[in-house]
C-alpha cells in the first residue's frame, strides 16, 4: 500500500481508517513474531520488560501518566463528515473551497465515491439538513446519488511537548493533530513512519541496539519540521478566516494569482508531499 521508494507517484488520496485497520490486524495475526497481549492500566510495570515501546493508543495509562503535556489550540470550532457516493469520473483532485461561514473539502477516496469535510465555528452551528444542501449547492462536478450520516467533532490542534520517556517513544496522532481543512494529518504521521523505520534499519545495519537511543535521534529529526509545519497550516486557516471576517475577497485572490505560477506550485505540492525539509 505504502511504497516510499515510488517518489514519482501518488501514494493514495483518502483511504477509511477502520478498513487500514483491519488489513494491519489481519496481517498482524498471520505474523509469527507479533503477539497480542493485554495489560491492566494500574500496573504499568511490564514496559520495563522491553528496550524500547512505542505507544500509539492517547488514552491509555502510559500516555496519561507520561505524555500530558501539550501545546494545544481551540479553534472552537465543529468539522462535519460525510461521504457522498456519485455517478463514476476521474476522481484524482482535492477540492476546498472556502465560504463564508467556513471552508468545505471534497476529498477523493474513489472514482465513485468522495469524502467530505466542512468546518465551521460553534456560534455558526448548522443542522444536517443545512450542510446536505450547502453539498448540494458548492459542488461543481459530482452527479450525486447518496449522501452517508454526517458526523461532527469538535476542532483541535496540539503539538506533544515531549515525544518520548526514556525507552517510551509516543506515536501517530500523540504527536499532533492539525486543523482538518488541509488535509495533512496523516501526511505527517506518514512522514514521521518513513523516518522511524529507516533510524532502526541504520541501526540494526550497523549492529546497534534497538532502545531509547532511537527515541532521541527520532525526536531530534522530525520535532522541530512537525512544529514548523503544524503552524504552517494554522497560519493558513488565521488566513483565510481573517478574509472572512472582513468579508473581502482580497487575500484569497492574491493566493489564486500567486498559484498561477507554475514554480510556486511546485513548492507547495512539494511541501505538502514531503515536509518541511531542513
Amino acid at each position: 500500500m505504502i511504497d516510499f521508494k515510488k517518489s514519482h507517484e501518488n501514494i493514495f488520496s483518502i483511504f477509511k481508517n477502520y478498513e487500514l485497520y483491519q488489513i494491519l490486524e489481519y496481517n498482524l495475526s498471520k505474523n509469527k513474531y507479533f503477539k497480542l497481549k493485554y495489560f491492566n492500566d494500574k500496573n504499568l510495570s511490564f514496559i520495563n520488560n522491553y528496550d524500547l515501546v512505542v505507544n500509539c493508543d492517547s488514552s491509555n495509562a502510559i500516555t496519561k501518566k507520561y505524555f500530558s503535556k501539550k501545546l494545544v489550540k481551540n479553534y472552537n470550532s465543529n468539522a462535519y463528515t460525510t461521504i457522498i457516493s456519485h455517478e463514476k469520473i476521474v476522481n484524482d483532485t482535492a477540492v476546498q473551497i472556502f465560504t463564508n461561514n467556513g471552508p468545505l473539502a471534497f476529498l477523493p477516496i474513489s472514482n465513485s465515491k468522495t469524502s467530505i469535510v466542512y468546518s465551521i465555528p460553534f456560534y455558526m452551528n448548522r443542522n444536517i439538513s443545512d450542510i446536505e444542501k450547502l453539498i448540494y449547492d458548492r459542488n461543481f462536478k459530482y452527479k450525486i446519488n447518496k449522501i452517508e450520516k454526517i458526523n461532527s467533532f469538535e476542532i483541535k490542534s496540539f503539538n506533544l511537548r515531549n515525544y518520548y520517556y526514556n525507552h517510551i517513544l509516543a506515536f501517530g496522532d500523540m504527536l499532533h493533530k492539525i486543523h482538518p481543512f488541509a488535509g495533512q494529518g496523516f501526511n505527517m504521521t506518514i512522514r514521521d513512519i518513513k523516518i522511524l523505520v529507516n533510524i532502526i534499519k541504520k541501526k540494526l545495519e550497523l549492529g546497534l541496539p534497538i532502545d531509547k537511543s532511537i527515541n532521541i535521534e527520532f525526536q531530534n529529526n522530525v520535532k522541530h519540521k512537525n512544529l514548523i509545519f503544524s503552524n504552517g497550516v494554522d497560519l493558513i486557516y488565521e488566513f483565510f478566516n481573517i478574509e472572512r471576517n472582513l468579508k473581502s475577497k482580497y487575500l484569497s485572490q492574491s493566493i489564486q494569482l500567486i498559484s498561477k505560477y507554475p514554480s510556486i506550485n511546485k513548492i507547495f505540492k512539494k511541501i505538502a508531499d514531503e515536509g518541511i525539509l531542513i
